[in-house]
């Protein structure tokens, strides 16, 4: 009797920096990632060429499946605020979202991080899920509260984004 396995066979998955080449393949990723808002193909470009040192591509196969655009707060260079998480629906299920903001967090570009933020609305679920989690797994505080407004910053027609941020305990500590 064969027996089935109840998992499918973990893909390599590559980390890497992204190339301005890259900017069509993520803006496709991201169109394909709803509820993720649409920028242009170029801001993806800019984001590929300008912010690769904060940004990062996963491929399985040479497929990209995975992308992270963030950058460091200019007037906070130890925070890292993550714009974008999008990750193909073929790679779901592999954690590939945490995978890569740990990947970000070890490039010697962000060794001064002790903080990372980020914008959800509250019915991002999968956003929710995918902070909470990367908080608890690196045993960090996570505080959220209102910063762009539906009715003040998007004229009713968005959902307010809540700033989520996500401090590090050693932070903490030295903070106090």
């Amino acid at each position: 009797m064969q027996r089935l396995q109840s998992r499918k066979p973990e893909k390599t998955v590559t980390f890497r920096k992204p190339v301005r080449e890259d900017g069509a393949a993520i803006w496709e990723l991201i169109r394909a990632c709803k509820p993720l808002d649409e920028n242009s193909m170029y801001a993806n470009l800019l984001q590929a060429d300008h912010f690769r040192d904060t940004c990062i591509v996963a491929e399985i196969d040479g497929d990209l499946v995975g992308w992270i655009s963030a950058y460091l707060v200019p007037q906070e260079p130890d925070c890292l605020f993550v714009w974008q998480v999008a990750v193909s629906e073929k790679a779901r299920g592999m954690g590939l979202g945490s995978r890569m903001l740990e990947a970000l967090l070890l490039r010697p570009e962000t060794a001064d991080v002790d903080r990372m933020r980020t914008t959800i609305t509250l019915d991002n679920e999968a956003s929710w899920a995918l902070f909470r989690k990367f908080a608890k797994g690196r045993d960090a505080e996570l505080t959220h509260e209102p910063h762009f407004k539906r009715d003040t910053h998007f004229q009713g027609e968005h959902a307010t984004e809540h700033m989520v941020t996500i401090t590090w305990r050693e932070a903490l500590k030295s903070a106090a």
